[in-house]
Protein backbone atom coordinates (compact mmCIF):
# COMPACT_ATOMS: atom_id res chain seq x y z
CA UNK A 1 0.00 0.00 0.00
CA UNK A 2 1.57 3.22 -1.32
CA UNK A 3 0.55 6.60 0.47
CA UNK A 4 0.32 9.54 -1.51
CA UNK A 5 0.07 12.95 -0.79
CA UNK A 6 -2.27 15.59 -2.72
CA UNK A 7 -0.77 16.73 -6.32
CA UNK A 8 0.22 20.53 -5.93
CA UNK A 9 -2.27 23.04 -7.42
CA UNK A 10 -1.46 25.26 -10.76
CA UNK A 11 -0.55 28.33 -9.84
CA UNK A 12 -3.70 30.09 -11.46
CA UNK A 13 -5.93 27.40 -9.50
CA UNK A 14 -8.08 28.37 -6.79
CA UNK A 15 -6.02 27.30 -3.37
CA UNK A 16 -9.12 24.34 -2.56
CA UNK A 17 -8.28 21.55 0.00
CA UNK A 18 -7.29 18.11 -1.61
CA UNK A 19 -7.52 14.50 -0.12
CA UNK A 20 -4.60 12.63 0.75
CA UNK A 21 -4.46 9.27 -1.30
CA UNK A 22 -3.59 6.17 -0.53
CA UNK A 23 -2.89 3.52 -3.58
CA UNK A 24 -3.57 0.17 -2.38
CA UNK A 25 -1.74 -1.63 -5.21
CA UNK A 26 -0.42 1.24 -6.45
CA UNK A 27 -1.23 -0.02 -9.94
CA UNK A 28 -1.54 1.62 -12.97
CA UNK A 29 -5.14 1.66 -12.64
CA UNK A 30 -5.19 3.18 -9.39
CA UNK A 31 -2.55 5.97 -10.11
CA UNK A 32 -5.07 6.80 -13.24
CA UNK A 33 -7.78 7.15 -11.04
CA UNK A 34 -6.18 9.22 -8.83
CA UNK A 35 -5.31 11.52 -11.65
CA UNK A 36 -8.54 11.21 -12.49
CA UNK A 37 -9.76 12.43 -9.46
CA UNK A 38 -7.31 15.47 -9.20
CA UNK A 39 -8.46 16.17 -12.72
CA UNK A 40 -12.29 16.42 -11.46
CA UNK A 41 -11.15 18.36 -7.97
CA UNK A 42 -9.23 20.94 -10.45
CA UNK A 43 -12.15 21.36 -12.34
CA UNK A 44 -15.16 21.06 -9.87
CA UNK A 45 -15.15 23.09 -6.65
CA UNK A 46 -15.73 19.60 -4.25
CA UNK A 47 -15.11 22.26 -1.33
CA UNK A 48 -18.92 21.79 -0.43
CA UNK A 49 -18.82 17.76 -0.66
CA UNK A 50 -15.01 17.46 0.98
CA UNK A 51 -16.13 15.74 4.57
CA UNK A 52 -13.32 13.33 4.68
CA UNK A 53 -10.01 14.15 3.10
CA UNK A 54 -8.41 10.72 2.98
CA UNK A 55 -9.09 8.96 0.11
CA UNK A 56 -7.79 4.81 -0.65
CA UNK A 57 -8.08 3.58 -4.45
CA UNK A 58 -8.44 -0.19 -4.64
CA UNK A 59 -8.47 -2.01 -7.78
CA UNK A 60 -10.38 -4.78 -5.50
CA UNK A 61 -12.91 -2.56 -3.27
CA UNK A 62 -15.86 -2.04 -4.08
CA UNK A 63 -16.90 2.28 -3.14
CA UNK A 64 -17.24 2.60 0.62
CA UNK A 65 -17.14 5.35 2.78
CA UNK A 66 -16.26 3.68 6.37
CA UNK A 67 -13.78 3.83 7.76
CA UNK A 68 -11.82 5.38 5.27
CA UNK A 69 -13.31 6.52 2.18
CA UNK A 70 -12.45 4.21 -0.63
CA UNK A 71 -12.97 4.51 -4.49
CA UNK A 72 -12.40 1.84 -7.12
CA UNK A 73 -11.05 2.17 -10.48
CA UNK A 74 -13.90 0.92 -12.57
CA UNK A 75 -14.67 4.32 -13.91
CA UNK A 76 -11.91 5.63 -15.82
CA UNK A 77 -13.34 6.20 -18.78
CA UNK A 78 -16.51 8.39 -17.44
CA UNK A 79 -15.56 11.36 -15.17
CA UNK A 80 -18.99 11.95 -14.65
CA UNK A 81 -19.56 8.23 -12.73
CA UNK A 82 -16.34 8.64 -10.39
CA UNK A 83 -17.77 12.16 -9.85
CA UNK A 84 -21.05 10.90 -8.90
CA UNK A 85 -19.49 7.75 -6.18
CA UNK A 86 -17.38 10.78 -4.85
CA UNK A 87 -20.25 12.91 -3.94
CA UNK A 88 -22.08 9.34 -3.00
CA UNK A 89 -19.26 8.34 -0.38
CA UNK A 90 -18.69 11.80 0.99
CA UNK A 91 -22.44 12.45 1.60
CA UNK A 92 -22.17 9.37 4.04
CA UNK A 93 -19.50 11.31 6.02
CA UNK A 94 -22.01 14.27 6.17
CA UNK A 95 -24.73 11.97 7.48
CA UNK A 96 -22.44 10.74 9.91
CA UNK A 97 -22.24 13.94 11.36
CA UNK A 98 -25.86 14.53 11.84
CA UNK A 99 -26.93 10.56 12.82
CA UNK A 100 -30.04 11.70 15.54
CA UNK A 101 -31.42 13.84 12.26
CA UNK A 102 -31.21 10.97 9.96
CA UNK A 103 -32.83 8.43 12.80
CA UNK A 104 -35.50 10.72 12.22
CA UNK A 105 -35.77 11.05 8.60
CA UNK A 106 -35.70 7.27 8.06
CA UNK A 107 -38.43 7.43 10.63
CA UNK A 108 -40.44 9.56 7.78
CA UNK A 109 -38.81 7.83 4.65
CA UNK A 110 -40.29 4.33 5.57
CA UNK A 111 -43.94 5.38 4.88
CA UNK A 112 -43.21 7.32 1.83
CA UNK A 113 -41.35 4.06 0.52
CA UNK A 114 -42.48 1.26 2.35
CA UNK A 115 -40.76 -2.40 2.13
CA UNK A 116 -37.47 -1.16 0.63
CA UNK A 117 -35.06 -4.48 -0.82
CA UNK A 118 -32.03 -5.21 1.15
CA UNK A 119 -28.96 -6.78 -0.63
CA UNK A 120 -27.29 -6.07 -3.72
CA UNK A 121 -28.56 -5.13 -6.73
CA UNK A 122 -31.59 -2.86 -5.45
CA UNK A 123 -30.85 -2.40 -2.10
CA UNK A 124 -28.27 -1.61 0.64
CA UNK A 125 -26.79 -4.15 3.37
CA UNK A 126 -29.55 -3.50 5.75
CA UNK A 127 -32.81 -2.34 5.95
CA UNK A 128 -31.80 1.00 7.98
CA UNK A 129 -28.70 1.45 5.33
CA UNK A 130 -31.32 1.21 2.31
CA UNK A 131 -33.24 4.32 4.25
CA UNK A 132 -30.63 6.31 4.81
CA UNK A 133 -29.41 5.80 1.32
CA UNK A 134 -32.40 7.69 -0.13
CA UNK A 135 -30.75 10.69 1.74
CA UNK A 136 -27.02 9.98 0.34
CA UNK A 137 -28.46 9.30 -3.25
CA UNK A 138 -30.35 12.49 -2.91
CA UNK A 139 -27.41 14.44 -2.17
CA UNK A 140 -25.72 12.98 -4.45
CA UNK A 141 -28.18 13.78 -7.34
CA UNK A 142 -28.82 17.42 -5.99
CA UNK A 143 -24.83 17.79 -5.73
CA UNK A 144 -23.94 16.76 -9.85
CA UNK A 145 -26.81 18.72 -10.67
CA UNK A 146 -25.00 22.08 -9.02
CA UNK A 147 -21.54 20.84 -10.72
CA UNK A 148 -22.40 19.23 -14.64
CA UNK A 149 -26.12 20.41 -14.88
CA UNK A 150 -29.45 18.49 -14.55
CA UNK A 151 -29.42 16.74 -18.17
CA UNK A 152 -26.30 15.30 -17.29
CA UNK A 153 -27.39 14.30 -13.38
CA UNK A 154 -30.28 13.05 -15.00
CA UNK A 155 -28.47 10.42 -17.06
CA UNK A 156 -25.75 9.41 -14.19
CA UNK A 157 -28.68 8.49 -11.86
CA UNK A 158 -30.54 6.57 -14.69
CA UNK A 159 -27.04 4.53 -14.54
CA UNK A 160 -27.01 3.97 -11.36
CA UNK A 161 -30.55 2.98 -11.07
CA UNK A 162 -29.22 0.16 -13.25
CA UNK A 163 -26.60 -0.91 -11.68
CA UNK A 164 -26.57 -0.96 -8.10
CA UNK A 165 -29.05 0.51 -5.64
CA UNK A 166 -31.33 -0.10 -8.15
CA UNK A 167 -34.54 0.76 -6.42
CA UNK A 168 -33.18 3.00 -3.74
CA UNK A 169 -32.18 5.21 -6.86
CA UNK A 170 -35.58 4.72 -8.91
CA UNK A 171 -37.21 6.16 -5.53
CA UNK A 172 -35.22 9.05 -5.21
CA UNK A 173 -35.86 9.85 -9.05
CA UNK A 174 -39.66 9.09 -8.43
CA UNK A 175 -40.61 10.71 -5.17
CA UNK A 176 -38.24 13.20 -5.26
CA UNK A 177 -40.13 15.99 -3.41
CA UNK A 178 -41.66 13.52 -1.03
CA UNK A 179 -37.74 12.72 -0.02
CA UNK A 180 -36.35 16.41 -0.45
CA UNK A 181 -39.58 17.07 2.23
CA UNK A 182 -38.06 14.87 4.70
CA UNK A 183 -34.47 15.78 4.10
CA UNK A 184 -35.17 19.52 4.52
CA UNK A 185 -37.36 18.82 7.55
CA UNK A 186 -34.46 17.26 9.29
CA UNK A 187 -32.24 19.87 8.29
CA UNK A 188 -30.20 17.22 6.20
CA UNK A 189 -29.86 19.51 2.94
CA UNK A 190 -26.25 20.47 3.55
CA UNK A 191 -24.02 19.90 1.44
CA UNK A 192 -23.45 22.60 -1.31
CA UNK A 193 -26.53 23.64 0.07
Amino acid sequence: MHSRPALPLPPTAVARARPSYVLRHDSTSERATEAQLDRLLYKYDLTPWLFTRAVVIDDDATPHSHPVLTLHTRHLRDDLLLLSTFIHEQSHWYLTEHQVDVDAAVLELRAIAPGLPVGFPDGAQSETSSYEHLIVIALEERGLKRLVGELAAHEVMDFWATDHYRTLYRVVLEKRAEVWRVIRAHRLASPGE
